[in-house]
């Protein structure tokens, strides 16, 4: 009799957002930039639209959360972990917010700032 796969099994080309959380975000040199703090859906089209990266601080202690266009990550297996185009320098001039810092999402000009800063195109 066949069984349901666990739906937090990472074993296909699928991932349950929660696995998500965490995974770590390198360069393409190899060097660990992030984690993935957070993953954004689009509300309507349920599309993954971001990955929110926590960069900096330490122990959590003044950390800043850089909104990456999905479409600008890819997943790499030897690394267990996300790689975008980006050189630290680069990120840190990238738009970002820290805690406490809200109300960005309700302005469109945010998304297209974070989609203009890395050529992604807006759906």
């Amino acid at each position: 009799m066949a069984t349901l796969n666990n739906p937090s099994d990472t074993r296909g080309p699928l991932i349950a957002a929660s696995k998500v959380n965490g995974t770590s975000v390198y360069n393409e040199a190899g060097e660990k930039l992030g984690s993935v703090y957070d993953v954004i859906l689009n509300k309507a089209s349920g599309r993954t639209e971001y990955a929110i990266m926590s960069f900096g601080g330490f122990l959590g202690i003044g950390d800043s959360y850089h909104p990456l266009p999905w479409q600008a990550m890819r997943y790499d297996e030897r690394q267990g972990g996300y790689v975008v185009d980006l050189d630290r320098s680069r990120l840190e001039g990238a738009p970002s917010y820290k805690v406490g810092e809200t109300g960005l999402w309700d302005d469109p000009q945010y998304a297209h700032r974070v989609s203009d800063y890395y050529g992604t195109p807006l759906d």
